[in-house]
């Protein structure tokens, strides 16, 4: 029966609360968004998942352009000897490295990295197009692929290939390159609520957790449904490092030669794995309506019936002009359809049949809390817009009030150990600032600091691990 055939779709799904991992793979595979290759850690991302990166990208990248960011694109390899040039850089890197020996069927003179990330090819063309002040800032950025040779993999999670896309500019001062590395944190965290419904907590790495080469490291780090942390974004100051180890130098405003201040900054496509958890529950998807491929589907009930197929149609052509729509004309059964695109998160359903034609009325159920509401269809353009608005407000309501409510502040080491072991979740607690006392919290309590977010806390006087004067409140917690 046709919704006997809906419901042993949904029921193909793990509950999250038996095995949260299982639920995960389930929604990737079942929802259609990738498949997996022949090489471990390697994806055939599906045009679904790929249709979602492309909102994310459109969006994204006509904020960097509003920011004055110009899009570039880089090479795929990395002579080692330009790798090289940063130590810092490089050591931090070299556990992720891919390397080329040999290119037709000899071996190379000089091994080459697959990019995991391009500082160091940024800064070889910045010395070669950067010689006065005029020529500052340079505000570029590219959306490509990297490479990274991790251990353990999971679907846009961690993966030894994954998209990115990474911004990289040179300023005339410290203060300039500061202000950049903000900006594009707040683009980041503005885009994550405002676009994916997702709460998130900005904030600056410690010293431990900074990026390899950086002077200051910020992120955005996000909650997952089962309360592991997921770093979403991150947005370096890289000082003057790196200008200085590829010499790239400027004759300044006083004609004399200096050395610009350098960012770099990044999100990946591990903001579609946030998405699936920190919205999606037992029956698949459910995507924030300012991102999903198709916001509105709509499926003719009784189509063999005259007129409605026809009417479905009519009103395809209309919602078209304003929303992303799909009309399914399939001759799956309407209760097919509904655990479809259940499973895949479309936003909103409409219902049309001819009892609805009638009345000059629609059925639309809500994806979120499947909801139900009559609308006329004289005020599908005004009402549809509205009841999208209302989901993503929810969406990123019931997120937030999640998130609330699985972080907890301590400022005891038991109460802490206890809380880590226990709850899963955020720990807010405050902290010395010394690296020893962050090791300790990892291998006593399974933590790791998240960031020291910019919103500070005072919770004690003293650090939740050794007992001395304290200098920052810290998120802690587990983490993807």
């Amino acid at each position: 029966m046709a919704q006997d055939g809906g419901k042993k779709l949904v029921e193909a799904i793990t509950p999250m609360e038996e095995d949260f991992a299982k639920w995960y793979t389930d929604i990737v595979k079942k929802a259609e968004l990738v498949d997996y290759s022949s090489m471990r850690g390697c994806l055939f991302i599906r045009p679904y998942a790929y249709a979602i990166w492309e909102n994310i990208q459109k969006v994204l990248d006509a904020k960097f352009k509003e920011t004055g960011h110009e899009n570039v694109y880089m090479p795929l390899f990395i002579p080692e000897s330009l790798l090289q040039k940063e130590k810092d850089h490089i050591e931090g890197f070299a556990p992720e490295v891919a390397w080329v020996t040999h290119g037709g069927g000899e071996k190379l003179e000089e091994r080459l990295c697959v990019r995991p990330t391009s500082e160091t090819l940024f800064c070889e063309h910045y010395s070669h197009i950067v010689h006065s002040y005029r020529d500052l800032p340079k505000l570029y950025n590219q959306w490509c692929s990297v490479v990274r040779w991790e251990k353990t993999t999971r679907p846009f999670l961690r993966s030894l290939e994954f998209l990115w896309q990474e911004g990289h500019t040179l300023h005339e001062t410290e203060a300039e390159a500061r202000e950049e590395t903000t900006r594009m944190l707040n683009i980041y965290a503005d885009f994550c609520e405002q676009v994916l419904a997702m709460p998130v907590v900005k904030g600056r790495k410690t010293e431990k957790e900074k990026f390899a080469g950086a002077v200051d490291t910020c992120s955005i780090e996000a909650m997952m449904h089962d309360g592991k942390a997921l770093q979403s974004g991150t947005s370096h100051y890289l000082g003057d490092g790196f200008t200085h180890a590829f010499d790239i130098q400027y004759t300044g405003r006083d004609n004399t030669l200096k050395y610009p201040f350098q960012t770099s900054w990044g999100v990946t496509t591990r903001l579609i794995g946030a998405i699936i958890m920190v919205h999606g529950d037992d029956s698949g998807l459910v995507l924030p309506p300012r991102i999903a491929p198709t916001q509105l589907v709509i499926v003719p009930v009784a189509m063999h019936k005259p007129g409605v197929l026809e009417k479905a149609n009519e009103l395809l052509v209309r919602l078209q002009k304003t929303l992303r729509v799909k009309l399914d004309a399939s001759d799956n059964s309407p209760g097919w359809k509904f655990a479809e695109y259940e499973m895949k998160g479309v936003p909103l359903r409409l219902e049309i049949g001819p009892r609805d034609i009638e009345q000059n009325r629609c059925v639309v159920v809500r994806r979120d809390d499947r909801q139900k509401i009559e609308v006329s269809l004289d005020e599908l353009e005004t009402r549809l817009p509205a009841i999208l608005d209302d989901v993503h407000e929810a969406l990123y309501k019931k997120a937030l009030e999640r998130q609330n409510a699985m972080t907890y502040a301590c400022t005891d080491w038991d109460g802490f150990v206890r809380t880590a072991d226990e709850k899963p979740g955020f720990i807010k607690a405050m902290w010395c600032g010394d690296q020893a006392c962050e090791e300790k919290i990892k291998t006593d309590a399974g933590l790791t600091s998240r960031n020291i977010p910019f919103e500070q806390e005072h919770l004690s006087d003293t650090c939740i691990c050794c007992g001395k004067p304290a200098k920052h409140m810290v998120y802690w917690g587990k983490a993807y």
